[in-house]
């Protein structure tokens, strides 16, 4: 039987590694600008879940609070970016 903190260790902190990786190619590779933001976002999300699957494996909650504060800075830069781009469609 597989415990949880070996699903942890062996499945989850993996994936999201190998996930970083590839957004981190899309961050520098990005055609576009919108891409890098779009990636940059993404980047910040993975690091969320890392950052919940620590949480959870080493029983700390306080590393929770810094994941919502981290989700709330990602989107509130997200949503000023989109707002610049939209800014510039219209001139």
């Amino acid at each position: 039987m597989i415990t949880l903190e070996a699903y942890f260790d062996y499945v989850i902190l993996p994936i999201l590694s190998i996930s970083v990786m590839l957004v981190f190619i899309r961050l520098f590779k990005g055609p576009a600008v919108v891409d890098r933001v779009v990636a940059l976002d993404l980047v910040i999300t993975i690091g969320i879940g890392i950052i919940t699957v620590y949480s959870i494996r080493s029983n700390q909650e306080v590393f929770l609070d810094v994941a919502i504060i981290l989700a709330l800075i990602a989107f509130l830069g997200t949503v000023a970016f989109a707002y610049y781009i939209e800014k510039q469609k219209d001139d």
